[in-house]
């Protein structure tokens, strides 16, 4: 049964060792070394300037400067976002170290992986919770920065994957006004108008606003496909005094068309096909019958007080309320004749309500020549999942000529589930600094939850689960700028269903150890990042080998892997990011035959490089010209490592110019050019036992900004 932790089926997800068999469960700029006291504030993120982040406040809570966190942490700021003109959290992140979007095409959902294990999104600090079609897809031109801490962080934010999680942090009201519109047009017929504008209602700058929107419509990559979005985020912040400041989020999505999400089959894409190469825009469905509408609806607030002594409180609220109506006819294997396709009809009716809350407390203190940042938190989480999904035969599909309108038989109700889950998590973390040492130390209780209802049969199973997770780091500050650091942390997610016996099952496990070098060099705007770690996760579901028609929790699969990153904004205009990454991902645990192989779609190699350069002086001043390189290795179609997806490189570029550098009375408009694949380089960037899908042909986009 599909879960509030699941995900479609041809989604990548986290470790499930069955191999392709469905789930047989009953329930289917340095820093100083006198590393001074931490301050958070919400315009923390209002200093940062080009594409280097001094700190991040997701891997800690606290504010943390990276050179002194002992984890990997990549932040992109939103002048990189601006740069590479990111239109999805997946385009947003193609450039991160250990990062992989296997669907870099497909629009209507991002999948993430790091290290080989799915990215869990968060916002704000709030985990995104989502059903099968009820999943977050949050707008690039909303968001402030995104923070990415790669490895276990459960200890912090609860149960989540062993790879890591992606925090998404929106643009908040700033004292500082802003005035921004937008319009955009590119491949495909794109048409989209964006707007920015915030800044202080009164005089003593007590009341802030801000309000940000985009409204786009765009044919796609895939024939009579399109996308349609409305998406606007209002804020409000309330400071009364210097010392509390009250913020009001809100974020209102409508999808009316929401692009597509389409496997090819796999003679045709990855295999050859007698009848020639299937193309990019072929579409398998049917005109008449499909249609993808999402609404969603979010409001919260974050709220902080700085008592006296150092003593700083914190609370962090989110209802979220999402609509998915979906139906589809979906492709699925060819006929023996290479030319005819089958396929099936499938609709979706989800409703998803969420309320996330993560209470914290934070004491800076000091005791002797030590220096204490002292966290505790208590958070909290409530799903409701409504879920009516019908699936039923539809007619083939003449991949040579094809013919759409075709009768599709309404198919019959495949699940009806209603669901709710709780999750209560108490945690605590002590940062202690003396001299140049820096230790971590941080542990967290869980106790989740679960209800679900099947109305097919009108039967109810319960399952609860307790986990405790935690987190060890030191690191040395030198002088120089240079930072190793080693840790060791735990995650845990948990398992919906029941083996053989009827016995719940255990949550997975995730536990790692990491060490790395971060170096900071005085007076450049730059951060160099190496790493190494070794990442296992248990309970993994595999096939029981005493009853095939169940599953036991005797899988386990391991990552091993070295990430480089660097990134830096120069004075002479040079912007910069590259990165490598190597993982040796394998099964080492499994009932089915495949130990020792690697997991479906997850590169041995990955690589990019991102550089953009902006003439500081002379008549071409405020020109600027960059591109990059991103090269994924090669994978394998399924666990069974029997079919290989070939590497692939693809090359970007970007051309702007700032009007105002040289023509003052054009002060504020900025004009870019971005290309994406510019060399239409077709590739397969993701496959199934079912199907494959092409990765983002050649696109370009050009966008004309007006600030004031």
């Amino acid at each position: 049964m599909s879960t509030i932790l699941g995900a479609p089926a041809t989604q990548a997800q986290d470790a499930d060792v069955s191999g392709d068999k469905a789930d047989k469960s009953t329930n289917p700029a340095a820093p100083s070394i006198t590393l001074p006291s931490i301050t958070v504030t919400a315009d923390t993120a209002d200093a940062v300037k080009g594409y280097v982040a001094p700190t991040s406040f997701g891997a800690t809570k606290t504010g943390t400067p990276l050179l002194e966190t002992p984890q990997t942490v990549n932040v992109i700021t939103r002048q990189e976002l601006d740069a590479r003109q990111s239109q999805s959290l997946r385009m947003a992140l193609q450039y991160a170290p250990g990062v992989q979007a296997s669907n870099d095409a497909d629009n209507r959902l991002d999948s993430i992986t790091a290290r080989g294990f799915t990215l869990d999104q968060f916002l704000d600090g709030l985990k995104l919770l989502s059903g099968t079609w009820t999943v977050p897809k949050v707008e690039p031109y909303l968001l402030d920065r995104l923070e990415i801490l790669e490895g276990p962080s459960s200890v912090l934010y609860g149960q989540a994957s062993p790879g890591g999680i992606v925090n998404m942090v929106s643009k908040k009201p700033t004292k500082t006004p802003v005035n921004e519109v937008q319009l955009q047009t590119g491949s495909f017929g794109r048409l989209q108008g964006a707007f920015d504008f915030g800044g202080p209602l009164d005089e003593e700058g007590h009341f802030l606003y801000r309000l940000t929107g985009v409204a786009r419509t765009t044919d796609t990559q895939v024939s009579y496909m399109q996308e349609q979005r409305l998406n606007i985020a209002p804020a409000f912040t309330w400071a009364p005094d210097a010392d509390t400041r009250f913020t009001l989020l809100a974020n209102l999505l409508y999808d009316p068309k929401g692009g597509f999400w389409d496997l090819l089959p796999t003679n045709g894409t990855l295999q050859p096909n007698p009848y020639g190469q299937i193309p990019r825009n072929f579409y398998t469905g049917d005109l008449g019958f499909e249609h993808f509408y999402r609404t969603r609806a979010m409001v919260g607030y974050q709220f902080e007080h700085r008592f006296a002594d150092g003593i700083t409180a914190r609370q962090n609220l989110r209802f979220n309320h999402m609509v998915i109506d979906y139906a589809a006819v979906q492709g699925l294997t060819l006929q023996a004749n290479n030319f005819t396709l089958n396929r099936q009809a499938y609709t979706a009716n989800e409703q998803l309500d969420t309320i996330s809350v993560d209470n914290q407390l934070q004491a800076n203190l000091q005791t002797g020549p030590v220096q204490h940042t002292l966290l505790g938190g208590l958070d909290y989480q409530h799903v409701i999942w409504n879920n009516l999904t019908r699936l039923g035969a539809a007619p083939t599909l003449n991949i040579l000529s094809p013919t759409y309108y075709q009768f599709i038989p309404y198919p019959g109700v495949f699940q009806n589930a209603f669901q709710t889950q709780d999750q209560v998590g108490v945690y605590a973390e002590e940062q202690a600094r003396i001299d140049r040492w820096s230790l971590l130390l941080a542990g967290r209780g869980d106790q989740v939850s679960s209800n679900t209802l099947n109305r097919l049969t009108n039967t109810t199973s319960t399952q609860s689960n307790v986990a405790f997770t935690t987190r060890v780091g030191l690191t040395y500050l030198f002088d120089s700028g240079v930072a190793p650091y080693v840790s060791y942390a735990t995650s845990f997610q948990p398992t919906i269903g029941t083996g053989a016996s009827g016995t719940p099952f255990q949550p997975t496990r995730g536990e790692q150890e990491e060490i790395g070098i971060k170096y900071q060099p005085h007076g450049v705007n730059a951060l160099f990042t190496v790493s190494a770690y070794n990442l296992v996760q248990t309970n993994v579901l595999t096939v029981d080998p005493s009853n095939p028609n169940f599953n036991v929790q005797t899988g386990a699969v391991r990552s091993r892997g070295i990430e480089l990153s660097a990134v830096g904004s120069l004075q002479n205009g040079l912007n910069f990011r590259a990165s490598y990454s190597y993982l040796d991902n394998k099964i080492i645990s499994a009932n089915d035959g495949t130990v020792g192989n690697r997991l479906a779609n997850v590169p041995s190699n990955l690589a990019s490089l991102w550089a953009d350069y902006t003439l500081q002086n002379g008549s071409l001043a405020g020109f600027g010209l960059g591109g990059g390189v991103r090269y994924v290795g090669q994978s394998y179609t399924t666990n069974a490592n029997t079919v290989q997806i070939p590497g692939y490189v693809v090359f970007d570029t970007v051309v702007h110019y700032d009007f105002g550098v040289t023509h003052p009375k054009m002060k504020g408009i900025r004009f870019a050019l971005n290309g994406y694949n510019i060399g239409d380089n077709e590739y397969v960037s993701f496959c199934s036992a079912v199907g494959c899908r092409y990765g983002m042909g050649r696109t370009v986009l050009a966008t004309l900004t007006y600030g004031w």
